[in-house]
C-alpha cells in the first residue's frame, strides 16, 4: 500500500486535473507493477477501491475509465471489475450513479462480446443488470439507456442471444412491481417502451425482442385496477411498436408471415390475461380496441387472414360471454364482426379439406342473447354479426363431415376458450374419437352411487348436462342445499354452456339432446329465458328454409317453448308467439301444433290456463269439425288437462262431453279417457256420469281404440258397484264383451283393448263379477289357457291371482280329508304275508319273500317288553338268517345276488329295530349308542355264522353284512370299519371264490355308505377291489368287483368336505377321489376292450379322459380275456355283465367330476351294446359281433340306471326314450320267438325283461315323458308271456320282475330311482288318454291289466307245482309290497325317508277351485304330444299365478316342474314367431315357482337341492345359473346345516373355476358374478349377521367374488364394457351389508415391495376402489379411504386411472374442507412420489370436479394434465379456496423445482442418484409434466414470494 500512498494523496489535491493525472499514474503503475503490487494484490485492490470510492467527481470519473481500460487490456478480471464497480455504486453519492451504471454497462457489453453471446448468469442474483437495478433508485434512467446500448452493440452476436441474456432482467423488473411502490412500474414502462422503440429501428431483427416482451407480459401483476391500467399502457406501447415494425417489414417484403404469427401470439397472451380467473371487470374495452386497431392495420396492408387467429375469436367469444357492460359488448362485437368479415374474404385450406367447424360458431348464442339488448348500437351490431353467423350455420348443415387427424402426444397447455372449443370439437366428431373419453359431468351429483350410469349405459354430454340441470332444479324446489361448486357453475357458466349446446343443435345425432340441454339451462338461469326464446326463433327460421333438409327438428325445437314458461315473466312472450298460430285462417297443422304447445305451456305454468280454456271451448269443435287434426289436438289437450289437474278438468267438462258425443271414434275415445281421469280423481261421480253418457257408449266392439278407452273409464265403476247393481251389471257386461272379443284385425290394438278390459275387471270385487257374469271363473281359466299375447296374459294373471286370493279367503276350513280309494293291487299286497306264510311254511321255503316280509309281528315288539323275550327275538332273527341264507340260492348269478342284497337290507332293518328295543328294555342310553350296540351284536353274529357256514350260506351272509352297513347311519364308523376288514380278508382269499365275489359286492356297498371323513377306509376298499379285479382268474369275481366298484362310484365326489388351505401342496380328498374314479373307469374300460369289437375305440376314448396311474396293472391281464374259450365266457356271462354294470354305475361320479363327454359316451356305449337299440347289434348269430353281444346282458340291466340319471340331468330326450322302450320290446319279442336254452339266452331274456320294467318305471315315475298306453300294455303282455309260457324258472323270474318293476318295485336296481307313488285325482286324470303321464299304479287306464298280472303272480306264489317258480313269484310280489310299504318299515327303524305319495288328497284346496284346475292342467297339458302345442307364455303365466297362490293341492309337483322345465326345448320353433320371448323364460319361472312353494312341498325342495348341487349346476344354461345365484337368499331359507354350507362353498368353487374355462365368454362370466352378488346381497339384507352361523361361508364367497372383480378401468373402458360397472355396483352394494369388522380387515391395504404391475397390485387397487365406493355410500368412514392416500398417489399412473376417478367421485360429494385437505396432501406427496404424474392427475381430477369449468372438462389423462393451470387458477381464486392458496402453491413450486431438476438431468444424461428418485417409467412424461407444472405455478404466481417467482420465471421450459 505504501507504493501507492503518495499517488493516492495526490488524488486529494483540490485540482481536478492533478487528481486525474494522479489516478492515471496509479493505474499505470498497476499495469506495470509486479504481481505482489498488481491489481489483484491487496495493495492494488485497496488503491482501486479508494479511487472509485472517492468523493471527488474527477477522481471517480477517471478511476472508472481506468478500471475499464484494465479490463480491456486484460489486466483485471471482468468479474472483479464488476464487483468493484457494483460495490462502489451501492455506496457512492447519488450523483455518481449514472457514471457507475455506464461503466457497468460497458463492462457487461465487453463480457458478452468476449463470451460470443453465450454469457448466462447461473441465477438471477448473479445477473449484472439485476444487481444494478436492485442497488438504488437513481440507476433506473441510465440503466434503460445501457440496456438499449447493450442491445445495439451486441445485436451482431445474435438478437436471440441478447434477448436470452436480458430475459432474467426483464422478468425481475416486472415481477418486483407488486413488492415495491408505483415507481417500479414507471421503470418497466420506460424499459419496455425503449425496447419497443428499439425494435422500430431494427425491424428485420425485432421479432425476437417482441417475443421476449410477449413472454414477460404473463408475469405482469393484474390484481388491482391500477395494475390492469399499467398493463394496458405497456401492452399499448408494445402493440403500437409492433404495428410500426410490421408496416416496415411489409414495405420491405420481409418476414411478413413470421411477424403476423408473432402478432397472433401477442394478441393471445394479452387476451389470455383478460380471460383469466383473476381478471378485473370493466377494463376490457380499451385493450379490445387496441388489438382491433392492430389487426385492422394488417388488413389495411393487404395481409391475409391467418388461421391461427381462430384462438383470438375463441378468446373474444369468452370475453363476450363474460362481459356485462354495454360498451365492452359493443367493442367485442365490432372486433368479432371485423374478424369474420376479414376471414370471409380470405380462402384458406386445412390439410387439403375445408375446415367447416369454425370457432366463431361459439359466438352464436351470446350474440343471440344481445339481440334483446335495449342499446340500439349493440342490437344493430349483433344483428349484423348474426347474419354472417347464419350463413355459416346453413353452410354447416350442407357440408359433409371431414376426417380429423387426432393429435398425437399431449396437447398444448389449455386456456378457458380452448377448453370450450376442444369440448365442442370432441362432441361434434365423437364418432371418430370412438368413446376415447368421458366427461367431468360424470362426477356431478346426478349419480351419487357410481361414476357411470348403472343401468342405462354411457350417456352423451348433452344428456348429462340436462340431467345435472334437472337435478339442481329439483334440489332447489325441495329446499335441499346445492354444492358450492355447482353454485359457481349456476352463476358463471350457463351462457358458455348454452353457446356449446347451441352449436350442437346443428349436429344430426346430438341435436335433440342439445335442445333438451338448452331448455334445462334456461330453467336454471332465469336470465337466459329471453335469449333461449330468441334462439328457438332463430333456429326455427333456419330449419324451415327450403335449402335446409333438417325440418324434423322443428317440432322438437318448438316443443321447448313451453318450458320457458316456468319463469312467470316469460309467459306473455311465449303465449304471444303461440297465439298468432291460432288464428282461424291459420294452417290446420299450425293450429293443431299451437294448441298442443299452449297446453304444454299450461302444464308448465298454470297462468296460461285462461288462454288455453279459450281454445278448448265446445264451440271450437263445431267450428273445426271438418279439420280432424285440429279436433284431435284439442281432445288430446283436454285429456292432458284432466290428467294433470282434474280440478281444471272440471272446468272443461262441457268440452269433455262434446268429445264423447263426437261421431269420430278417435275423439270419442279421448273423451272417455278424459272422463276416466276425472273419475279416478273422484271429482266426478262415475255412475252420475254414466247415466249421461251410457247412450253414447256404442261401436266399441268394432274399434279397438274406442274399446280401450271405454275400459279405462269403466274400471272406475268398481268403487260404487254394489250401490248401483243394475248399472254395474251393464258396465261389467261391456267390459266382459271387450275381454272376450274375437276380433283378429288390428291385433296389437285389440290386444291392448283386451288387456285394458281385464285390468278393469281386476278393479271389481270377485263376488260382484261372479254374480253378474255366469260361469265367470271357468271362462277366465279358459281364456287364460287359450291366450298367447303377453300383454293380455299379464292382465289375466292379475285377475286370476285375485280370484285365487278370493277363493282362499272364502274357503271352507277344518274339513276332513277324503280318503282315496285303495286299489285292488294294494289290497292284494296287504294280505300277501298272511296268505303266503299262514299255511305253516317256514322261512326257508320262500327265503326271498321271508327277507322282505315281516315274520315277526312288529306291533307286538313293544308290548313284550321283558329283556328275556326281546333277547329271544334276537336269537330268532339269527336263526332266520341262518335258515334263509342256506335256502336262498344265488346260482353264481350277479343279478340274483343284487336281489338278495336288496332283500337282506329289509331284513336287517327289522333285526336292528328288535335289538334297539331290546336295549331300551335294559337301560336308557343315547340313540346313537343304542344303534351301535345293536349293530355290533348283529355283526358279530353274522361274522361268526359266516365263518362256519357252507359256501351257499356264506355268500348270502356276506351280502347281509353289506346290507347291514348300508342301512346304518354314516356315523357308525366302528361297525363299518370292522365289517370292511372282515370282508377285505375274504376278498383276498383267491382260493375261495364264493367268499371273494360276495365280499366284493358288499365292500362296494359299504364304500358308498361311509362317512364323508372316512377317506382311508373308502380308498382301502376301492383299492382292494381294483387289485382283485385285475388279479383274479375268476370271471364271476371280476364281475362282482365291477359291481362293487359301481357301488363305490355312487359316493365318489358327492360329499367331499372343505379342505384345509394349510395343506395346499398335498392332494386333497377331492383330488384323490377324482384320481380313484379315473382308475376305476380306466380299469373297467380296458378289461372290456378285448371283448368289444366295434366299440373298442369308444372305450379307449373313454380311457383318454383320465391319465394312466403308475400302479395300473390291468394291461397285463386283459389279453387273457382273448385267450379264454368263448364258450366259457358265455357260460359265465355274469362276469362280463358285472363289469358292464360297474362301468354304467360310474356315470353319476363322472357327472359330478364334470366330465360330461364321458357321461354321454357311457350312455351311448350301454345303449349300443343292447340288440335292437343299435343298428350294429341286431341279432345273435353274426360272428363279427358275437363277442360284443355278451355285453347285452349287463347293458340291459344297467340301462335303467343310466336312463334314470340322464333323464334327471336332462341328457336324454323323449324321442330317445321311446326308442329305448321300443328296443326292449323288439328284443324281448325276438328272444321269446327264438327257441334256445343256452345260459346266455336265458340270462339275456331275464335281464331284458327285468330291465325293461325298471326302465318303464323310471321314465313314468319322473313324470316328464309320456308313454303310449298301447306300448305299455304290449310290454306288460310280453312280461306275462315270459312267466306264463313254459320257460326255465329264471326266465319266469325275469318276467315277474318285469311286471313288478314296471309297477315301481325297483328290484335289482343298484341305485334307488325314488320310484314314488302318486294318488289318483279327479279332473284331468280321469279322462281317457292315449298316453300315460305317470306311474302305472296311479293311472286308471292300466289298472285292470296290472291287477290281472299281479293276481296271476300272486296265485303262482300261493300255489305252484314248481317250488322254484313259487319262490320267485313270492319274491317278486314281496319286492313290490316292500316298496309300497317302505315308509312304514323305514320309519320303524328311525330312518328319515319320505314317500312322495299320500293316501289322501288335501281338501284345503277344493276340487273346483282355480288353483286345483290350473294345477291339474299343468299336470296333463300337451298330453298326447301331437296336435296344437300350448304356448310358452301360457305356461309361464299359469306358473306365476300358482306362485302367488297361498297353498297348492297335493299333486306330484316335482314331476310337473321337471316337465315344464323341458317343455320349452320341445316346442322351440313350433310356436307363433310373432311373440318374442326370451330364451329360458319358462325354465326360470319354474325355478321361481319351486322357490316359492318348496318350503311346503318336499318334491320341489328336492328339485332345488338337485339343481343347486355343483355337478348339476354346472350343466345348467347361463340364464338358469344366474337365476339360481340371484335367489341364494331363498335357497338359504330352504336349506339348513351342512347343506347350506355346501351350497355356498359350491358357489365359491364354481365361480372360481368358471373364470378360467373356455365355455363362457367374458360377458357371461360377469353376468354370473353379478347374479351372485345380488343373491348374496339379499342374504345379508335379510339376515342378522351376528346370529347367522353361515356368515363365514358368505364372507368367503364374497372374498372369491371380489378377487374376480374386473380391474379398475377408465370411463372409456366402462362404456365399452358396461357390465363392469354393473358388477362393481352390485359388489359394493353387497359389501356395504357385510360385517364392518370383517369388511375393514378384508379391505386393509398394505404397501407392496414388489413389482408394481403384478396381480397383487391390481388387488390392492380394487380394494382402494371398493373403499372409495363404500365411503360414497356411507358404509365405512372417510378415514379408511384416507389411509390409502399415500399408497395410491405413489403408484404408477398406468392402471390407477380408474381408481383415481372413483376416489374423486367420492370426495366430490364431501365437504369443502375434506377436498381442500386432500388437495394439499396430494401436492405434498407429489414432492416425494416416485410417480408424480399420478398425484398430478389426481389433483387435476379433484380440482376439476370442483371448479366452474367442470362441465367443459374431458376425462382424459392428457386433457386433465393440460387443463391443470386453468383449473387450479380458477379454483384457488374462489373465496373458499384462498385459505390453501399459499400452502398449495408452495408445495406446487417445490414439486415443479423437483421435476425441473429431474428433466434437466435427463436432457444432460445425468444418472446421479437423488434422495427422492423418480421412476424411469415417468421419462416420457417429463416434458408435459414440466410444462404443466410451470404454467400452473405461473397462473398462481401471486401466492409465491418474490424469490420463488424469479426462480419460476427463469426456468428454461420449452413451451
Amino acid at each position: 500500500m505504501d507504493s501507492y500512498t503518495s499517488l493516492l494523496e495526490k488524488t486529494r489535491v483540490p485540482q481536478p486535473s492533478f487528481q486525474k493525472f494522479a489516478v492515471i499514474s496509479i493505474f499505470s503503475k498497476l499495469r506495470t507493477a509486479p504481481v505482489h503490487l498488481g491489481p489483484n494484490s491487496e495493495p492494488g485492490t485497496q488503491a482501486i477501491s479508494q479511487c472509485i470510492q472517492s468523493s471527488s467527481p474527477a477522481v471517480v470519473d477517471q478511476s472508472v475509465r481506468e478500471l475499464c481500460r484494465l479490463v480491456l487490456d486484460s489486466n483485471l478480471e471482468l468479474s472483479r471489475a464488476l464487483l468493484e464497480l457494483q460495490s462502489a455504486l451501492e455506496g457512492s453519492d447519488p450523483k455518481f450513479a449514472s457514471l457507475f451504471v455506464k461503466s457497468l454497462g460497458f463492462l457487461v457489453r465487453i463480457g458478452f462480446e468476449r463470451s460470443n453471446g453465450s454469457w448466462k448468469p447461473k441465477s438471477h442474483e448473479d445477473h449484472p443488470f439485476i444487481k444494478i437495478l436492485s442497488s438504488r433508485r437513481e440507476v433506473e434512467l441510465e440503466l434503460v439507456n445501457q440496456i438499449l446500448l447493450f442491445m445495439t452493440k451486441n445485436k451482431g452476436l445474435g438478437v436471440v442471444e441478447v434477448c436470452e441474456f436480458l430475459k432474467p432482467f426483464l422478468n425481475f423488473s416486472i415481477i418486483r412491481i407488486p413488492f415495491l411502490d408505483s415507481s417500479s412500474f414507471l421503470f418497466v414502462r420506460r424499459l419496455v417502451s425503449s425496447m419497443a422503440s428499439f425494435c422500430c429501428s431494427v425491424p428485420n431483427e425485432a421479432m425476437p425482442v417482441f417475443r421476449l416482451l410477449i413472454n414477460c407480459l404473463k408475469y405482469f401483476p393484474l390484481r388491482s385496477l391500477e395494475e390492469v391500467s399499467n398493463f394496458s399502457n405497456v401492452a399499448e406501447c408494445v402493440i403500437d411498436s409492433f404495428t410500426m415494425v410490421l408496416r416496415q417489414l411489409v414495405g420491405k417484403g420481409l418476414l411478413i408471415t413470421e411477424a403476423q404469427l408473432c402478432g397472433v401470439e401477442l394478441i393471445e397472451n394479452v387476451l389470455s390475461l383478460y380471460t383469466s380467473p383473476c381478471k378485473q371487470s370493466g377494463v376490457t374495452e380499451s385493450i379490445v380496441e387496441l388489438l382491433k386497431h392492430m389487426l385492422a392495420a394488417q388488413k389495411d396492408l393487404a395481409l391475409r387472414y391467418l388461421t391461427e387467429l381462430s384462438s383470438v375469436i375463441l378468446s373474444l367469444s369468452v370475453l363476450l360471454i363474460e362481459s356485462e357492460l354495454e360498451h365492452e359488448q359493443l367493442s367485442i362485437l365490432k372486433f368479432l364482426h371485423f374478424l369474420l368479415k376479414w376471414k370471409s374474404e380470405t380462402e384458406y385450406v386445412v390439410d387439403g379439406a375445408e375446415y367447416f367447424l369454425r370457432e366463431e360458431l361459439l359466438v352464436i348464442f351470446p350474440v343471440i342473447s344481445l339481440i334483446s339488448s335495449p342499446s340500439k348500437s349493440v342490437k344493430r351490431e349483433a344483428n349484423d354479426l348474426l347474419v354472417l353467423l347464419e350463413r355459416l350455420l346453413v353452410k354447416l348443415l350442407m357440408t359433409p363431415k371431414i376426417e380429423l387427424a387426432k393429435k398425437r402426444g399431449y396437447p398444448s397447455i389449455s386456456r378457458p376458450e380452448l377448453i370450450a372449443y376442444r369440448l365442442l370439437q370432441h362432441l361434434w366428431f365423437q364418432d371418430q374419437f370412438s368413446l376415447s373419453s368421458s366427461f367431468f359431468l360424470s362426477f356431478a351429483s346426478v349419480r351419487e352411487t357410481d361414476v357411470e350410469e348403472i343401468h342405462g349405459g354411457p350417456r352423451s354430454w348433452a344428456y348429462q348436462l340436462k340431467e345435472l340441470a334437472l337435478w339442481i332444479i329439483e334440489r332447489r324446489k325441495s329446499g335441499l342445499p346445492v354444492p358450492r361448486s355447482h353454485k359457481i357453475f349456476l352463476t358463471q357458466m350457463p351462457l358458455l354452456l348454452g353457446a356449446i349446446a347451441a352449436v350442437l343443435v346443428m349436429n344430426p345425432s346430438l341435436g335433440s339432446a342439445a335442445i333438451d340441454a338448452l331448455a334445462s339451462i334456461g330453467i336454471i338461469d332465469p336470465k337466459l329465458g329471453v335469449p333461449l326464446l330468441l334462439a328457438i326463433l332463430f333456429y326455427n327460421n333456419i330449419f324451415t328454409r327450403k335449402d335446409v333438409f333438417y325440418q324434423n327438428m322443428v317440432p322438437k325445437l318448438l316443443g321447448k317453448l313451453p318450458s320457458l314458461a316456468s319463469q312467470s315473466g316469460m309467459i306473455p312472450l311465449v303465449v304471444q308467439i303461440i297465439l298468432p298460430m291460432l288464428h282461424k285462417d291459420a294452417k290446420p297443422v299450425s293450429y293443431a301444433t299451437a294448441t298442443r304447445l299452449l297446453c304444454q305451456t299450461w302444464e308448465t305454468n298454470d297462468r296460461a290456463f285462461g288462454s288455453l280454456q279459450g281454445v278448448l271451448l265446445p264451440k271450437q269443435f263445431t267450428e273445426f269439425r271438418s279439420e280432424r287434426n285440429i279436433c284431435i289436438s284439442m281432445a288430446v289437450s283436454i285429456r292432458d288437462v284432466c290428467r294433470k289437474n282434474p280440478d281444471r278438468g272440471v272446468d272443461l267438462i262441457l268440452s269433455v262431453s262434446t268429445c264423447i258425443e263426437s261421431p269420430d271414434t278417435m275423439i270419442q275415445a279421448l273423451g272417455f279417457q278424459s272422463l276416466a281421469h276425472l273419475c279416478e280423481a273422484d271429482v266426478i261421480d262415475f255412475y252420475t256420469a254414466w247415466d249421461v253418457i251410457a247412450k253414447h257408449v256404442q261401436g266399441y266392439d268394432e274399434d279397438p281404440v274406442l274399446a280401450y278407452s271405454v275400459c279405462l273409464l269403466l274400471r272406475w265403476g268398481a268403487m260404487d258397484a254394489d250401490a248401483y247393481p243394475e248399472a254395474s251389471r251393464e258396465v261389467l257386461k261391456i267390459i266382459w264383451g271387450v275381454a272376450c272379443s274375437l276380433k283378429t284385425d288390428h291385433n296389437l290394438q285389440w290386444a291392448k283393448a283386451k288387456a285394458s278390459a281385464f285390468e278393469a275387471l281386476t278393479k271389481y270385487e270377485i263376488p260382484s263379477i261372479v254374480k253378474n257374469i255366469s260361469n265367470f271363473k271357468q271362462m277366465v281359466i279358459d281364456l287364460l289357457l287359450s291366450e298367447t299375447n303377453p300383454d293380455i296374459l299379464k292382465a289375466l294373471e292379475a285377475l286370476q291371482v285375485k280370484i285365487i286370493g278370493h277363493e282362499h279367503s272364502t274357503r271352507r276350513r277344518f274339513v276332513k280329508e277324503k280318503k282315496v280309494p285303495v286299489s285292488k293291487i294294494e289290497k292284494l299286497l296287504d294280505v300277501f304275508p298272511q296268505v303266503i306264510f299262514s299255511s305253516g311254511r317256514n322261512d326257508g321255503e320262500l327265503p326271498g319273500a321271508a327277507l322282505l316280509s315281516s315274520s315277526f309281528a312288529s306291533n307286538n315288539l313293544r308290548s313284550q317288553g321283558t329283556a328275556r323275550v326281546l333277547q329271544d327275538f334276537h336269537s330268532g332273527y339269527e336263526d332266520m338268517m341262518v335258515q334263509t341264507a342256506a335256502s336262498l340260492e344265488l346260482s353264481r348269478n350277479i343279478f340274483v345276488a343284487l336281489l338278495s342284497l336288496q332283500s337282506w337290507k329289509a331284513f336287517v332293518r327289522r333285526w336292528m329295530r328288535a335289538n334297539i328295543l331290546s336295549i331300551d328294555a335294559k337301560v336308557s342310553v343315547v340313540i346313537s349308542d343304542k344303534t351301535s350296540k345293536a349293530a355290533n351284536d348283529i355283526l358279530k353274529s353274522m361274522m361268526r355264522v359266516a365263518e362256519e357256514s357252507i359256501p351257499r350260506s356264506a355268500e348270502n351272509i356276506a351280502l347281509a353284512i353289506g346290507a347291514l352297513c348300508a342301512v346304518l347311519p354314516p356315523s357308525a364308523h366302528t361297525i363299518k370299519s370292522t365289517a370292511s376288514k372282515f370282508l377285505l380278508h375274504w376278498l383276498f382269499q383267491y382260493e375261495h371264490e364264493h367268499r371273494q365275489w360276495s365280499a366284493a359286492m358288499s365292500l362296494g356297498l359299504i364304500s358308498s355308505s361311509l362317512h364323508v371323513t372316512d377317506h382311508k377306509q373308502k380308498f382301502q376298499n376301492i383299492n382292494g377291489l381294483l387289485e382283485v379285479l385285475c388279479c383274479s382268474k375268476s370271471f364271476l369275481v371280476r364281475g362282482a368287483c365291477g359291481i362293487g366298484l359301481g357301488f363305490s362310484c355312487q359316493d365318489l365326489l358327492s360329499r367331499v368336505e372343505a379342505t384345509d388351505d394349510s395343506n395346499a401342496n398335498e392332494e386333497n380328498p377331492k383330488m384323490l377321489e377324482e384320481r380313484l374314479l379315473g382308475r376305476i373307469v380306466r380299469t373297467l374300460s380296458l378289461m372290456l376292450c378285448p371283448v368289444a369289437d366295434s366299440s373298442a375305440n369308444s372305450l379307449e376314448s373313454l380311457c383318454a379322459h383320465f391319465a394312466a396311474s403308475r400302479d395300473e396293472t390291468v394291461t397285463s391281464i386283459t389279453s387273457e380275456l382273448l385267450d379264454d374259450n368263448f364258450d366259457d365266457l358265455e357260460d359265465d356271462i355274469w362276469g362280463i355283465s358285472g363289469l358292464v354294470i360297474g362301468l354304467a354305475s360310474s356315470i353319476g361320479a363322472l357327472f359330478r367330476a364334470g366330465i360330461y363327454d364321458a357321461v354321454l359316451k357311457v350312455k351311448d356305449l350301454i345303449i349300443s351294446w343292447i340288440p335292437h337299440m343299435n343298428s350294429s347289434v341286431q341279432n345273435f348269430g353274426s360272428t363279427g359281433e358275437r363277442s360284443e353281444i355278451l355285453f347285452s346282458v349287463g347293458s340291459s340291466l344297467a340301462l335303467p340306471l343310466v336312463v334314470a340319471f340322464c333323464q334327471r340331468v336332462e341328457m336324454v330326450d323323449g324321442n330317445e326314450l321311446d326308442h329305448l322302450v321300443n328296443g326292449y320290446m323288439d328284443l324281448i319279442s325276438e328272444l321269446l320267438s327264438v327257441n334256445k336254452s343256452g345260459t346266455f339266452h336265458k340270462s339275456l331274456l331275464m335281464a331284458s325283461t327285468a330291465g325293461a320294467g325298471s326302465l318303464l318305471a323310471c321314465i313314468l315315475s319322473e313324470g316328464v315323458h309320456f308313454i303310449d298306453v298301447e306300448r305299455v300294455k304290449r310290454l306288460l303282455e310280453l312280461f306275462r308271456k315270459c312267466y306264463s309260457s313254459p320257460h326255465p324258472p329264471i326266465i319266469h323270474l325275469g318276467g315277474m320282475l318285469g311286471v313288478v318293476n314296471a309297477l315301481g318295485a325297483g328290484a335289482g336296481n343298484l341305485v334307488d330311482f325314488h320310484l314314488l307313488k302318486s294318488p289318483v285325482h279327479a279332473g284331468y286324470d280321469q279322462k281317457e288318454h292315449s298316453y300315460i303321464p305317470g306311474p302305472i299304479l296311479a293311472n286308471p287306464v292300466c289298472e285292470e291289466l296290472s291287477t290281472t298280472l299281479m293276481q296271476e303272480i300272486f296265485l303262482v306264489a300261493q300255489h305252484s307245482d314248481d317250488h322254484q317258480l313259487q319262490q320267485y313269484a313270492a319274491w317278486a310280489v314281496s319286492f313290490l309290497r316292500h316298496r309300497l310299504w317302505s315308509r312304514e318299515i323305514l320309519n320303524s327303524v328311525g330312518t328319515l325317508t319320505e314317500s312322495a305319495g299320500s293316501k289322501s288328497v288335501s281338501q284345503g284346496v277344493p276340487e273346483d277351485s282355480a288353483v286345483m284346475e290350473l294345477g291339474l292342467w299343468l299336470k296333463s297339458f300337451n298330453y298326447s304330444g301331437t296336435g296344437t302345442n300350448t304356448h310358452i307364455c301360457t305356461v309361464v303365466t299359469i306358473l306365476r299365478c300358482l306362485s302367488l297362490a297361498p297353498r297348492l293341492p297335493t299333486l306330484d309337483w316335482g314331476s310337473i316342474v321337471r316337465r315344464c322345465m323341458r317343455y320349452e326345448a320341445q316346442v322351440t320353433g313350433l310356436l307363433a314367431p310373432d311373440i318374442v320371448l326370451k330364451e329360458g323364460t319358462l325354465r326360470e319361472e319354474c325355478l321361481r315357482f319351486a322357490l316359492v312353494h318348496a318350503k311346503q312341498l318336499d318334491p320341489l325342495l328336492a328339485f332345488l337341492d338337485e339343481l343347486s348341487d355343483l355337478s348339476r349346476f354346472r350343466t345348467l344354461e347361463l340364464s338358469l345359473q344366474s337365476c339360481l345365484l340371484s335367489h341364494l337368499a331363498d335357497l338359504i331359507k330352504l336349506f339348513s346345516g351342512s347343506r347350506l354350507e355346501k351350497l355356498l362353498d359350491d358357489v365359491s368353487n364354481y365361480l372360481s373355476s368358471v373364470t378360467s374355462d373356455q365355455v363362457h365368454n367374458l360377458e357371461q362370466k360377469r353376468s354370473l358374478r353379478i347374479s351372485c352378488w345380488k343373491g348374496l346381497y339379499q342374504c345379508l339384507d335379510e339376515a342378522s349377521l351376528d346370529s347367522v352361523e353361515y356368515i363365514k361361508n358368505i364372507e368367503r364367497c364374497m372374498e372369491v367374488l371380489f378377487s374376480l372383480l374386473p380391474a379398475p378401468q377408465s370411463p372409456a373402458s366402462m362404456e365399452v364394457n358396461h357390465l363392469n360397472s354393473v358388477e362393481w355396483f352390485e359388489a359394493v352394494r353387497c359389501l356395504a351389508k357385510a360385517r364392518q369388522g370383517w369388511l375393514l380387515d378384508f379391505l386393509q391395504v398394505s404397501h407392496l415391495h414388489s413389482v408394481q404391475r403384478d396381480v397383487q397390485f391390481v388387488e390392492v387397487l380394487k380394494k382402494i376402489q371398493a373403499k372409495a365406493k363404500l365411503v360414497r355410500t356411507g358404509s365405512i368412514p372417510l378415514a379408511e379411504l384416507g389411509k390409502t392416500k399415500s399408497y395410491l398417489l405413489n403408484s404408477e399412473s398406468h392402471g390407477t386411472w380408474g381408481v383415481l376417478l372413483e376416489v374423486v367421485a367420492t370426495l366430490q360429494h364431501l365437504g369443502g374442507n375434506v377436498i381442500r385437505q386432500w388437495l394439499v396432501d396430494a401436492i405434498e406427496i407429489s414432492c416425494v412420489s416416485s410417480y408424480p404424474s399420478t398425484a398430478l392427475l389426481f389433483i387435476g381430477l379433484l380440482s376439476g370436479s370442483c371448479c366452474k369449468y367442470m362441465p367443459l372438462l374431458i376425462l382424459d389423462q392428457s386433457s386433465v394434465l393440460s387443463d391443470l393451470p386453468v383449473i387450479l387458477s380458477s379454483l384457488l381464486s374462489g373465496p373458499n379456496w384462498e385459505v390453501i392458496g399459499e400452502t398449495f402453491t408452495s408445495y406446487l413450486f417445490a414439486s415443479t423445482e423437483r421435476i425441473y431438476c429431474w428433466a434437466t438431468k435427463l436432457s444432460l444424461g445425468d444418472d446421479a442418484p437423488s434422495s427422492h428418485p423418480i421412476d424411469d417409467s415417468e421419462k416420457d412424461m417429463a416434458p408435459i409434466l414440466l410444462r404443466v407444472m410451470h404454467h400452473a405455478c405461473v397462473s398462481l404466481k401471486d401466492y409465491l414470494p418474490l424469490e420463488k417467482q424469479l426462480k419460476l420465471a427463469n426456468m428454461v421450459v420449452l413451451i
